[in-house]
This record gives C-alpha cells, structure tokens and sequence, in this order.
C-alpha cells in the first residue's frame, strides 16, 4: 500500500477569491497572463546592478584578493546557503524536524545573511509552491518557461492566484514563531547587518583585505551566487533530470543543482515526500544540508527528524514512477 495522499498537497481545480468572493479558475497557464506585460522595472534595474557588480566583484577577486579572502567568502557562502535549506526549507516551511533555540538562532542568522526574504516570506511562498506546482498559483511556476522561474517570477507583478491562494496557506505556526516574528518585523537592518556589513568588515579586520574589495567580492558576488544557486532549485531542477518517485510531476533528480545547492536537487523525491528531513533517501549523497542535520542530531540539536520507510518509497516507486523489486 502506498503512503496516504494528504489533501493539503493536492492542487484545487479552482479556489475563492476571499476579497472579491468569485472563484478562479487554477491553470498551468492562464493565456491571458502574460509575464513581459508585468514587469516591475525597479526590480530589473535592481538585478541588472546587482549582476554588474558581481562581475566586478569576481574581476577583482582574480587580480588581487588573497587566498584567505576566497576560502572565507566560500565558507560564509555555504554557512548563508544553510540557512535556507536546512532553515527556511526543511525547518520552517515543511516542520520536518524540531531544532533547540540555539540551533534556530544560528539557522536563522545564516538565513538572514543569504538574503533571500525574510523566513515567513519565504515559507509562504514555498508553501503555496507545493500545494500549486506547476500552476499559475505557483510563483515560479516552470510551465512559464526557465528564465521565468528561475529568476523572472521575480522582476514581475505575481499572477493574481499567488495572492489569493497565498491568504489560504497556514502560517499559524510561523506567527507564533518569536524569532520568526522578530526577523520579518526587523528584516532590512538585520539583513545590511550580516549580509553586508559583517562579511565585508570581517577579511578587511583580520587580514588586511581591502574594504572595496571585501564589499564587491564578499558581500555582492556571494549574495548574487547563492540567489543564482536557489533559483536553480525552482528552474533546472523542475525541468531535468530523472523522475523515479512520480513520472507525472515536473520535480526531477538533479544531481547537478544538489551539488550546489547543499542537497535540494533531489527534486522528484521532495516533492513526492516532501516530510522528509532529508529530501531525499540517498543519506548524504550530494547532500550537506543532511550531513549537518545529522551531525546537529547526534549532539543533541534536533529531534524529531521525519522521514520516510523503504517500503513505502518502494511502494510508491511501483505505483508512480520506476518499479523497484
């Protein structure tokens, strides 16, 4: 017997707009919607800095940073990254495990300090992802093309249904969250504080780095890359790879994008169980985010760490994707 559907994880054919009480319609794509009407050209103008910068950034880290200054900023970029896959991914947007108050506090600075929203923005719109995957519901959904969901969804206006059904996802657990509470309330000054401030400061303070080179190279070529590295999640990772859980959803296998991203390319997986701590079954192949959680689980960090059976990804592999024996 496979495992049990839950209806918080099937898409709705249509959903209520609580606003102007009508109903709407949820396709894969609404003809009439088209992103290049929606642009949002702040945010354009926004990215198109934010990447010439990088370029600088990275022209600079060739001609003169220090091997110490490159090490860092790789390190610092990977502690950023975990803070939204083992954070504002497997802990607080799926609850796929419980995690001590110190532990939170050091997943949620490092989820500060990779800038990607504040971890109730990012849990929301995760949240409505799952239960909408590949609809126009899902803020980046894939159906639109690579570039729309890999960075596109976000240089224009959402389509109406990520709204409305965005109001009908349960955020009860992240409001009652002081530390999430706090973090949404104070984001932007947080944020200049560990994702600019201390990373430039730091190679500048203790080995003499230049200030100009520590902003460019520390701060906006790392900010830049961990965004490129997410996206890929929401983009290659719906678009490429092998689909051996459920062959008729967009999520694949991408060993590529798990590499990269600490372990979130074990995309078909995911979705298909999407409890799971680890996001995938394979242990911590291509997968650091599990290689810390399990570390942070032997001393004590976290418990309750969900996952699922042999049996039941076997007997859902029979049912949906590449039978096993």
């Amino acid at each position: 017997m496979g495992p049990r559907i839950r209806e918080e994880d099937v898409p709705l054919d249509y959903v209520e707009d609580d606003k102007v009480k009508i109903k709407i319609k949820i396709t894969d794509n609404d003809p009439d919607w088209k992103p290049m009407e929606q642009i949002v050209w702040t945010n354009v103008i926004w990215y198109l800095v934010l990447h010439i910068g990088a370029f600088y950034g990275l022209y600079l880290a060739w001609t003169q940073a220090s091997w110490a200054t490159i090490i860092y900023t790789a390190i610092f970029g990977e502690l950023c990254l975990l803070g939204v896959t083992g954070g504002a991914h497997r802990l607080w947007a799926h609850r796929s495990y419980k995690a001590s108050l110190p532990f939170r506090l050091f997943l949620l600075i490092c989820n500060t300090a990779c800038g990607q929203n504040s971890v109730y923005d990012w849990a929301r719109d995760h949240r409505v992802h799952h239960k909408y995957s590949e609809t126009d519901a899902d803020p980046h959904n894939s159906n639109r093309g690579f570039f729309f969901s890999h960075m596109g969804w976000l240089m224009c206006r959402k389509h109406q249904l990520v709204a409305i059904c965005g109001r009908k996802i349960d955020l009860s657990d992240l409001t009652a969250d002081p530390l999430i509470v706090f973090q949404r309330r104070h984001y932007m000054k947080l944020f200049l504080l560990f994702s600019v401030i201390i990373p430039t400061l730091i190679p500048n303070l203790f080995w003499s780095e230049s200030l100009w080179l520590s902003y460019w190279f520390c701060a906006v070529t790392r900010y830049i890359l961990q965004l490129h590295i997410t996206w890929l999640v929401n983009s290659a990772a719906h678009m490429w790879g092998y689909r051996p859980y459920d062959s008729s959803i967009a999520s694949a296998e991408n060993y590529f994008v798990s590499s990269l991203a600490l372990g979130e390319g074990h995309h078909n997986y995911h979705h298909t169980f999407p409890w799971d701590y680890s996001t995938s079954e394979w242990g911590w192949s291509f997968n650091l985010t599990t290689m810390v959680l399990d570390s942070a689980r032997k001393l004590g960090l976290i418990w309750d760490c969900k996952s699922v059976t042999k049996e039941t990804i076997a007997a859902r592999c029979n049912r949906t994707g590449v039978k096993r024996d």
